[in-house]
């Protein structure tokens, strides 16, 4: 069983903290998916407390989701606007729900919380068996910084202020990367750190591709932009065949 590295102390703050809750951030997010959803059920992998769920579900869409953190589903559950939502929990890499969906997504680099190949190869083959013909899996991930590094290092600052600081942690051999965020509570710098398995477009459209899904669409962001060589996020479709 995969760790749960979003327990009662990060869940009591998550809302607070995350800067996706901002409508100029979040309404396009939920344009774009309520446009691939065509009206039908979706499903959310690591739906966390229901940033993305909840508008999504004032839609009318039908939303069922799945997360490993029983403290997050938890902040869910006690919104009013999500009494609709069903909540699966479990690991999304392999927890099935008994339903077929229109649309799959996983959002802010959740893709990256399965630290293994195999485990985000499984992700997919498990979207697909969920997903109706001709449904979508879409994904929202950070791109590598590798190019960004200085030369020879491994580390690189993400986010500095006078009461957070962030480092990510390459390990290249690996694809791996670990982000370290250190906090201030209390007068005093708390850490928290979690790992990950950053990937690549092209790995993502073999893993579709193993679990019978082709590359529909592929931006740099939620509005439409292209993306090119200079693009820092993936905002990939992949559908299902059928």
């Amino acid at each position: 069983m995969p760790t749960d590295y979003f327990g009662e102390e990060i869940a009591a703050r998550y809302d607070d903290e995350v800067d996706g809750f901002d409508p100029a951030v979040l309404d396009p997010v939920v344009d774009f998916l309520v446009g691939r959803a065509r009206g039908g059920s979706v499903l959310e992998l690591g739906i966390g407390t229901g940033r993305v769920a909840v508008p999504l579900a004032q839609r009318g869409l039908r939303v069922h989701g799945i997360d490993l953190s029983p403290a997050m589903v938890a902040r869910l559950r006690a919104k009013p606007d999500a009494k609709e939502i069903a909540v699966t929990v479990g690991d999304f890499a392999t927890t099935t729900v008994e339903d077929t969906f229109t649309l799959a997504y996983l959002v802010c680099n959740t893709i990256m919380n399965l630290t293994t190949q195999d485990a985000q190869v499984a992700c997919f083959q498990n979207v697909a068996a969920h997903l109706e013909p001709g449904g979508c899996f879409v994904i929202e991930v950070g791109l590598p910084d590798l190019q960004r590094l200085p030369f020879g290092e491994t580390i690189r600052p993400f986010h500095f202020s006078e009461t957070r600081l962030g480092l990510d942690e390459y390990d290249v051999a690996n694809q791996g990367l670990i982000s370290h965020h250190y906090r201030e509570v209390d007068g005093k710098f708390g850490k928290f750190s979690i790992p990950f398995r950053y990937v690549w477009p092209s790995e993502l459209d073999l893993m579709a591709r193993l679990a019978g899904m082709t590359l529909r669409e592929r931006w740099s962001g939620w509005k439409g932009e292209p993306f090119t060589s200079e693009s820092t996020k993936l905002v990939g479709v992949w559908e299902k065949s059928g």
